[in-house]
């Protein structure tokens, strides 16, 4: 096979990347452009890859599966939203590769034919005496134990029972352990979402990547609303 010239084409660009001449690949799941010197492409020329493990990346941080809700004051901090399309498809990449195309804690493969897909998340420490939002690692989900992680956003997609179910097929809970576990963790996220914190990226700066500041922590529940009532909009 003639040597590939790749390209890291974000998923919403996928369509003009291909209507300019880009090919994908189904085995390595990545766009190319089919010929050397393809200036119409050249914004998606692909950069140096991601380390796998990413400077001061913890990958034993946060094991199985539990809810993990990011408090209101916090959101908008998550990695997609301070890098590039680029850079996230980059390291979206390398998280998918590194965990051998599985989700990192049911083992579910993708399949587009149910459909499963697979999806980067992110684990973050609270330091509570600094008021301190730190990324420490990233990790491959599926996407039902992503959704069971995000309970509250499934809550909000009127899927709270299927992320129940899978809490409690993936950890053997009983559906009262299940309850007193998103108990508990509202109550965390109700104590954590009166404060401010500071962010702190440093994992992925080390590692070569610019994020961008994001949005003033007054500012997230606000958008938050905003674009979940856009998502709920016809059309």
């Amino acid at each position: 096979m003639p040597e590939r010239h790749w390209l890291d084409v974000p998923y919403a660009e996928k369509n003009e990347a291909k209507a300019l001449g880009a090919r994908w690949d189904p085995r390595e799941k990545r766009w190319y452009a089919p010929r050397e010197g393809m200036s119409a492409l050249t914004r998606w020329e692909a950069l140096p890859e991601v380390p796998e493990l990413l400077p001061g990346e913890d990958r034993g941080f946060g094991t199985g599966l539990f809810v993990d809700l990011v408090p209101s004051s916090c959101w908008f901090t998550n990695v997609r939203s301070c890098v590039t399309a680029g850079d996230w498809e980059r390291l979206r990449r390398m998280i998918v590769r590194r965990a051998g195309a599985a989700c990192e804690i049911c083992g579910a493969r993708e399949d587009r034919s149910i459909p499963r897909r697979l999806e980067a998340h992110e684990r973050w420490s609270y330091d509570e005496t600094e008021a301190v939002q730190a990324l420490r690692r990233l990790i491959c989900l599926c996407d039902a134990c992503h959704t069971a992680t995000h309970f509250g956003l499934a809550r909000v997609r009127g899927l709270a029972e299927t992320a129940l179910d899978h809490l409690c097929a993936v950890n053997g809970w009983s559906r009262d352990d299940a309850e007193e576990h998103i108990e508990g963790m509202f109550e965390l996220w109700h104590r954590r979402s009166t404060r401010e914190w500071r962010l702190d990226l440093s994992m992925l700066t080390d590692a070569g990547i610019t994020v961008v500041p994001p949005p003033d922590a007054g500012q997230r529940p606000g958008i938050a609303r905003q674009r979940l009532d856009e998502s709920d909009r016809p059309g």
